[in-house]
């Protein structure tokens, strides 16, 4: 992910101007830091330290949405349905 790509996912998930910590801007990197490893792990079947690294950010990314879920379930389904994750 180039830091040009990182910037503007933070500059569309940002609530204010400078917010690079907020729920929304974590689970948005992380979506897509996951959507690229799991295409990786399509060519690479065996790759299975790559695969360990996929579970841990996929349970970064549920403790985040749990987070989110019990302080605004507003902005829980809107980030779910924005980038397209299952419930």
């Amino acid at each position: 992910m180039t830091k040009e790509f990182k910037q503007e996912i933070m500059q569309k998930y940002a609530r204010t101007a400078n917010d690079t910590g907020s729920p929304e801007v974590q689970i948005a990197l992380l979506t897509e830091r996951i959507n690229h490893l799991t295409e990786h792990l399509r060519t690479h079947k065996k790759d299975h330290h790559s695969r360990r690294g996929l579970f841990l950010m996929i349970g970064k990314r549920r403790g985040l949405l749990d987070y989110l879920i019990k302080t605004d379930i507003e902005r829980y389904r809107a980030i779910i349905k924005d980038l397209g994750i299952r419930k």
